[in-house]
């Protein structure tokens, strides 16, 4: 018996980290769904008159609030202890909780500050350049550049699946933008251009995130993050635009920004740090292109933009490679076999 529980061990232990990494794409994949439907409010709050440094700056600030609260709850946890050790164990108080390092807190800050100051400023930025299904198609090319990276980081070839996965959904992403265009490609090139320097900055949180959430825990990690962009915007919209605008703001624009602030960036920026935590930058990214499926349908659906029949041929194998990638075989990861704090 004992050592049939002995064998038991490893595949019990395998069944938690596959279940882990399920939970892990599926928070990264519910994060993208909200993070992409920020297009459409986005593209409301435009035609409303408000600048997009207003929508960035203020939706930022209204969800500081929240990142500070989960922020100051989160923190490292002490591990549970079984029968037996509890059995053994002194009744004494557990030791204080280990500060995190200067060093990790500078990382989230650094990451914060660089996705969600300057990448939120070039993004939304290019939208009011092009549609919002290009917009977010072309904001996914960041799993290259999560794997490209991480693999110079890392010195080694990213693994086969990783890549086979990007692969199918690349060639589904350029089925999802329709074709090519040279005409309307010339004509939002500087939309383009901004987006894809948001998705660099999107591919760099993605890596920063993978490495500090263990440390720090997911949800102080994007706490501090989020808090020290919202900083850095106040700052920037103090300094280059006027409080005028705030002022002329009515109940709708402040409706559409409250939605902006906790359903398009605080609870997808938990989400995402959660599931990059359990899965790793290069897994998340991949689960992440759930987002423009989303994006092209929402878009078709409020905004009128074209879905034809290459882009549902495109979402097709988008969610399928995403599918694929979740409940199949993975290698061991270090960032799903990590001790939970958050």
């Amino acid at each position: 018996m004992r050592d049939a529980a002995v064998y038991a061990m490893p595949v019990q232990s395998l069944l938690t980290e596959n279940r882990a990494r399920r939970i892990g794409m599926l928070c990264v994949a519910a994060a993208a769904m909200l993070f992409a439907s920020k297009g459409l409010f986005g593209k409301a709050l435009y035609q409303r008159g408000v600048g997009f440094e207003l929508l960035v700056a203020v939706r930022s600030v209204m969800a500081m609030p929240l990142f500070l609260w989960v922020g100051l709850r989160s923190g490292p946890r002490a591990p549970a202890l079984s029968g037996d050790d509890e059995a053994q164990t002194p009744a004494v108080a557990p030791p204080p909780p280990v500060p995190p390092r200067a060093r990790a807190v500078a990382a989230a800050v650094i990451a914060g500050v660089t996705c969600y100051y300057l990448g939120a400023l070039v993004d939304f930025w290019a939208l009011t350049m092009i549609d919002a299904s290009v917009e977010r198609v072309l904001l996914f090319s960041y799993p290259a550049m999560v794997v490209m990276i991480d693999s110079v980081r890392r010195r080694q070839a990213p693994e086969r699946r990783v890549v086979a996965a990007l692969a199918v959904t690349y060639i589904g992403i350029f089925f999802a933008m329709g074709g090519v265009d040279l005409f309307e490609l010339r004509a939002n090139l500087l939309g383009a251009g901004l987006t894809l320097i948001a998705a660099l900055t999107t591919a760099f949180y993605f890596l920063i995130g993978e490495r500090y959430t263990r440390e720090l825990g997911s949800t102080r990690f994007a706490a501090i993050g989020m808090c020290s962009a919202a900083v850095v915007l106040a700052v920037h919209f103090t300094v280059f635009r006027s409080f005028s605008e705030i002022a002329a703001l009515d109940v709708h624009d402040w409706l559409l920004l409250g939605i902006l602030a906790i359903f398009c960036m605080f609870v997808p920026g938990l989400l995402q740090a959660e599931g990059v935590r359990r899965v790793g930058a290069q897994r998340g990214a991949i689960g992440s292109t759930v987002g423009p499926v989303t994006t092209i349908v929402l878009a078709a659906i409020f905004l009128n933009e074209r879905l034809n029949a290459w882009q549902l041929l495109g979402s097709a194998m988008i969610v399928c490679s995403i599918l694929v990638l979740s409940i199949g075989k993975t290698e061991r990861s270090p960032a799903t076999t990590s001790a939970r704090s958050s």
